[in-house]
């Protein structure tokens, strides 16, 4: 499980090293993904892996909020450096070679799961900024 930690925290850093975000904020853009990768590890054994990743997600989307307003950074440079760990990337690969192959059943199977998991990435982070507007809101 720390190999996965420290796997997924090097994973994210990297890929916002890949788009050009500043320096001064790999740090935390490695913790966001680690952090929601630790929360998908320990929910999918008990949970089915969509709901995993949906609070995988929401869990990366809050911090992402919170490492904004302390560095004064917009938002997206921690969300999507976070949920990096977290998108089905071999489960859509593993769908379009067996489409290839024609293996319909199986493609078809992959490439809903990796599209719910998809949406489950993209519901988790609306709701996480949803989640924050209402926070800022009810604090002013």
């Amino acid at each position: 499980m720390i190999l996965q930690l420290i796997t997924s925290f090097i994973a994210s850093a990297m890929f916002c090293i890949l788009f050009n975000t500043p320096r001064r904020t790999l740090l935390q853009c490695g913790i966001s993904g680690m952090l929601g990768w630790l929360v998908y590890l320990l929910l999918d054994p008990h949970w089915k892996s969509v709901v995993a990743t949906f609070f995988a997600t929401v869990v990366v989307g809050v911090v992402s909020q919170i490492f904004a307003r302390s560095f004064k950074i917009p938002v997206i440079i921690f969300s999507v450096g976070g949920i990096i760990p977290l998108v089905p990337g071999g489960l859509a690969y593993d769908a379009m070679r067996r489409f290839v192959e024609d293996d319909y059943t199986n493609a078809l199977q992959a490439a809903v799961q990796a599209l719910l998991l998809s949406g489950a990435i993209a519901t988790g982070l609306v709701l996480s900024e949803v989640l924050g507007q209402m926070f800022r809101r009810s604090k002013s």
